[in-house]
């Protein structure tokens, strides 16, 4: 199978702050990553690396074939990227935001019925017309979710995708993000538990963006976990 993924020393710094250190993993196309790791352990820096929005440091990185970052502009259409902000100008109405993601992407005249039927299936098509600064930061996610998807990405890279969801709305949405969906993805999540159990495959980061553990997401405990988490920062 190819590799949707390839970092080999991957390393990202903030001037003298370490954030990513000799990170190396690889990551099947159809398959699921989830990076788990402690508060400022660089799980979202990584993230954010991998959507072509952070430049790498030192290391190789190439994502759905393209080295980065000097094929990023070959990549970025490819990725659907769901990050802290949901990415949508407040003074545009849900549809009009949606129609707006579409035009960036070269969409077609179909565009429109697709992002309906992505409001409706996150339970959000009454409230196309509603302007965003108007809702809730549950019901922004759910549009975001919806931005995230509208271009039928080969890759998503979701950092904390249930965020701001009450648990019905996390239902809704579970079909269109979830591994089900037959996507490569990786998830970056404070929930081990849940985070686990949808991957093939698990990162997890320890304090100063040191890998503590590559490998199967099935092979590693509840205890490994807290032991990385509890650890003194390098």
């Amino acid at each position: 199978m190819d590799a949707a993924i390839e970092l080999d020393g991957l390393r990202r710094a903030y001037g003298d702050r370490v954030a990513l250190r000799d990170v190396s993993i690889t990551v099947p196309a159809g398959e699921t990553l989830v990076v788990l790791g402690p508060n400022g352990a660089g799980k979202t820096t990584l993230l954010r690396v991998l959507a072509t929005l952070l430049r790498p440091s030192a290391g190789n990185a190439a994502v759905l074939g393209c080295e980065l970052p000097r094929s990023a502009w070959r990549l970025r259409g490819r990725l659907g990227y769901l990050g802290h902000d949901p990415l949508l100008y407040r003074d545009l109405t849900v549809a009009e935001n949606l129609r707006f993601h579409a035009r960036l992407h070269g969409l077609e005249a179909d565009a429109d019925t697709r992002a309906t039927s992505l409001l409706d299936h996150v339970g959000m098509g009454r409230r196309r017309d509603e302007l965003v600064r108007n809702l809730s930061a549950g019901m922004a996610q759910r549009v975001a979710v919806c931005r995230t998807l509208l271009h039928e990405p080969e890759l998503l890279l979701l950092d904390e995708p249930h965020a701001h969801l009450d648990p019905e709305a996390a239902d809704l949405v579970e079909p269109l993000l979830g591994p089900a969906a037959g996507r490569t993805r990786v998830v970056v999540t404070h929930d081990p538990q849940r985070g686990l159990a949808a991957a093939d495959r698990a990162l997890v980061l320890g304090h100063g963006g040191a890998v503590a553990y590559r490998g199967p997401a099935r092979e590693i405990s509840p205890a490994d976990l807290r032991g990385i988490y509890g650890g003194e920062p390098a």
